[in-house]
């Protein structure tokens, strides 16, 4: 398996997805704006998709697909089967409580998550009603993030990664046709929501029988795997939260402020997440089963070259993408957000925020890299207690930056706390010899830097004024940001190549 050939084809499926994500919100921005309505459903979006970080995508996945890597490569077909149905039972069950629960207690949780909307009762109200709608995606997406971890082991990373084009098709076509039989209309988001859990998690299925891993229930509490897997979760439980307390604290802070702040920090976000998404959960999926088999077969030099290459491709694709969001954010917002009622005032303050969250963004994929050189090695605790000093340091900054930039300040402190993260990560790699930098580091750096510098200055030229892109036309819009955008990346790639960058640099394998 070549990794950097999975690597673009879950980039691809991603980046397609991503493609669909902002027809999505350019359709939620048109026929919505950025007010009462958005703020109460990405609230009440927001809460399920922090559960699913929480105990699926997050500590889920960390605990289990090491131990399920292990008992694949070491124990055979019929005891990693076995793990399988014990674990998935039983996490179906913790899931169901779960839902009920973010059903029944859907006040609560909104007065905890947003109280600045207890004094608007209708905002207040529509919040509670969306969420108890949206709570059981919990169930469903969850199990969707278990089948995609078990996919991803047997390398069919395709299939996971073509699962969230389906939710953004059911946003899309709720948006489009169901809107206008909802009362109030933005409820047919809140029905889209619980839709695409549904449908994302019977797209999986076939795969699993293909692979032979379809969990049967099978509830069991003696089973040492489970237990095992429990008590890797429960750090990790803990360390995801400490990240998501953070955007929950955020979403606090950000209630109180102007209307429009929490919406404005999710079209930033939804920004973010293209590179994010598109490079960051790709290289996170593969590298996580890999180190894994490497730490199974103790390997220690091949694990440092893994993270080593995942460094460095990181660096080379986030660095342009942090420079360019900051740069030509009003070219984007514009272009993408910009019609209906969604104004110009909503575009100059989501770039605020925008250009405080691209600060942060090779932090934020830094870590994917370097968080999996711990969880492969079944080391949870380390990356906890890293969790809880960027935790605090980011509160501090909160409190620091958001008196002077309102909801920017929010966006900068979490993107600030990446960068904390990740350098305290990669101390303690190198401090504990897991990770040993290959040579050829300051060249690698020299040669990233010259190209940034021309790639900046082409799309600062390039660009003109913000105030055009706020006044004119829509396809105007679209072909300045279509040269904008090729000028960038044609300038990046072209000076990197007469650096000597050449793809080939970058394939890998992988282990099987």
């Amino acid at each position: 398996m070549n990794l950097l050939k999975a690597l673009a084809t879950i980039s691809a499926l991603t980046f397609a997805s991503r493609i669909l994500a902002f027809a999505r919100d350019v359709l939620i921005a048109r026929i919505f704006g950025a007010g009462m309505a958005t703020d109460a459903f990405f609230v009440a979006f927001k809460l399920p998709n922090l559960l699913r970080r929480l105990f699926a995508e997050g500590a889920f996945s960390q605990a289990f697909i090491p131990i399920f890597g292990e008992y694949k490569n070491r124990r055979g077909q019929e005891e990693t089967k076995l793990l399988v149905d014990h674990v998935v039972s039983l996490l179906a069950v913790i899931l169901f409580v779960v839902t009920i629960i973010g059903i029944i207690a859907a006040p609560i949780l909104v007065y905890i998550s947003a109280p600045g909307f207890v004094k608007e009762p209708e905002k207040f109200d529509l919040t509670v009603q969306l969420l108890r709608i949206t709570s059981p995606y919990i169930f469903f997406i969850s199990l969707v993030a278990v089948a995609a971890g078990i996919l991803n082991s047997y390398n069919k990373f395709w299939v996971p990664a073509f699962a969230p084009v389906l939710l953004n098709i059911c946003f899309i076509g709720a948006a489009l046709w169901l809107a206008p039989y909802c009362d109030p209309p933005i409820m047919a988001l809140g029905w889209a929501v619980f839709l695409a859990g549904i449908v994302q998690l019977a797209f999986q299925v076939p795969f699993l029988r293909k692979i032979g891993m379809m969990p049967r229930w099978r509830l069991v509490f003696n089973d040492d795997g489970v237990w095992r897997v429990i008590k890797q979760m429960g750090p990790a439980v803990f360390g995801v939260s400490i990240s998501q307390i953070s955007l929950i604290i955020n979403t606090i802070f950000a209630s109180f402020l102007a209307a429009g702040s929490v919406s404005w920090l999710y079209y930033a976000d939804r920004l973010m997440e293209f590179p994010s998404g598109v490079l960051g959960v790709a290289i996170s999926t593969i590298l996580l089963p890999s180190l894994s088999k490497l730490h199974v077969d103790s390997n220690p030099k091949e694990f440092s070259k893994l993270l080593d290459w995942g460094l460095r491709l990181t660096c080379m694709l986030t660095l342009p993408s942090a420079l360019a969001l900051g740069l030509i954010a009003v070219p984007l917002l514009s272009t993408f957000f910009q019609h209906g009622n969604f104004q110009s005032h909503d575009v100059l303050m989501t770039r605020d925020a925008l250009v405080g969250y691209s600060v942060g963004l090779i932090g934020i994929l830094s870590v994917k890299v370097l968080a999996p050189g711990f969880y492969a090695r079944q080391d949870i605790k380390t990356p906890v207690k890293i969790g809880l000093i960027t935790l605090a340091a980011t509160q501090l900054m909160n409190l620091a930056f958001i008196g002077w930039l309102n909801h920017a300040g929010l966006a900068l402190a979490i993107g600030l706390g990446a960068c904390v993260n990740s350098s305290i990560l990669l101390y303690l790699l190198l401090k504990r010899g897991i990770y040993q930098p290959e040579p050829g580091w300051a060249a690698f750096s020299a040669k990233l830097g010259a190209a940034l510098l021309a790639m900046g200055a082409t799309l600062w030229f390039v660009m003109g004024s913000e105030q055009h892109w706020l006044t004119t036309s829509g396809w105007t819009r679209i072909g300045h940001l279509t040269l904008l955008v090729t000028a960038g990346i044609v300038v990046y790639f072209t000076v990197l190549g007469a650096l000597g960058f050449r793809p080939k640099d970058f394939a890998k394998r992988g282990v099987n």
